[in-house]
């Protein structure tokens, strides 16, 4: 069939920020955020928290879960938008943590969607090179990203780290297929700017600092549509019936986007995995964080079709299918 999940796990920063902890800091309340976010709580890194840190530890619970020792891995692959260093890469410091010396390693920066473009690219690195072992991560501290004076942004975002070990298997599981797109075209409605260039003749006038700035309500229409849409194409395209689907893992991102698209799909609510009221957004983590917990609370089961969905800043969006 293609990439299978050997084993999943998750790593959150020990600190929480609650609702009423950002009363103190920004002109909003618990009642605001709840009625326009569904987040509750998010977890903040601290100390020894970096995102390669975060990354190692989930690596490690996935690596435990499928029996596979560091010097098995051939290739770590690592989604994120927040990584500590521009270079070397966030992948390279957990390669050199976990001390899979025969691993090569690098980064995707696809946004909230990073997870869901790394699944599509190490499903077809596997089928090219079966045999092959690979730990795919999805990590972010968007704390460090995240303006705390903006409370439209600062409400909503959370760190974690989520991962998965996969390998092919010739068996009738793993990845199915998926449906990726981008925009780049709507990039001004979700960014965030980096350092101030060296090079005077190319510095961006305008950069206010490398935090995350984001027009709410465009992203709000663009996400439901376009992950409505990606979904739908890849149902038919697969010849799947929406009712087929044993459990939906949509990108965390707020609870109005995901009960909208829940709305619009006329899936059953109790086939939808929700945490963003315990995590926030977690950008490119989001995913794999819901995956390990659905595993570990036992709501995967051998042959569920899973269906996983995100969309994110650039924009990137897509859908994919996974034979569990």
């Amino acid at each position: 069939m293609g990439a299978v999940i050997l084993g999943t796990g998750s790593c959150i920063p020990e600190r929480v920020l609650s609702n009423h902890d950002l009363e103190k800091m920004v002109e909003t309340s618990d009642e605001w955020i709840l009625s326009r976010t569904g987040i509750s709580t998010r977890h903040i890194s601290g100390k020894g928290e970096q995102t390669y840190q975060l990354a190692t530890n989930a690596a490690r619970r996935a690596m435990e879960m499928a029996a596979v020792s560091a010097d098995e891995i051939d290739l770590i692959v690592v989604a994120t938008i927040s990584s500590h260093m521009l270079m070397p890469s966030c992948a390279c410091f957990v390669q050199n943590e976990l001390a899979a010396k025969k691993a090569f390693a690098y980064d995707v920066n696809a946004a909230c969607s990073g997870f869901l473009f790394g699944l599509d690219n190490v499903d077809k690195y596997l089928r090219a090179e079966p045999g092959k072992k690979v730990l795919l991560i999805g990590a972010e501290t968007l704390s460090s990203r995240t303006n705390y004076q903006d409370r439209n942004t600062c409400i909503l975002f959370g760190d974690g780290a989520g991962a998965v070990v996969m390998e092919y298997r010739n068996e009738d599981r793993g990845v199915v297929a998926s449906n990726l797109f981008s925009d780049g075209a709507l990039w001004n409605l979700l960014y965030m700017h980096t350092a101030p260039s060296c090079n005077p003749d190319i510095e961006q006038p305008d950069n206010p600092g490398a935090h995350i700035l984001m027009e709410g309500r465009e992203v709000f229409k663009y996400a439901v549509k376009a992950m409505e849409g990606a979904i739908r194409d890849l149902l038919e395209r697969e010849q799947v019936d929406l009712g087929e689907v044993s459990l939906m893992i949509p990108h965390q991102a707020n609870i109005r986007i995901l009960n909208k698209l829940v709305s619009r799909l006329g899936i059953n609510k109790e086939k939808v995995f929700v945490n963003v009221q315990k995590y926030g957004n977690t950008s490119a983590a989001s995913i794999p964080i819901v995956l390990d917990e659905a595993n570990r609370e036992g709501r995967l089961k051998p042959n569920d079709l899973l269906l996983v969905c995100s969309f994110g800043g650039g924009f990137t969006w897509g859908a994919t299918l996974v034979k569990w």
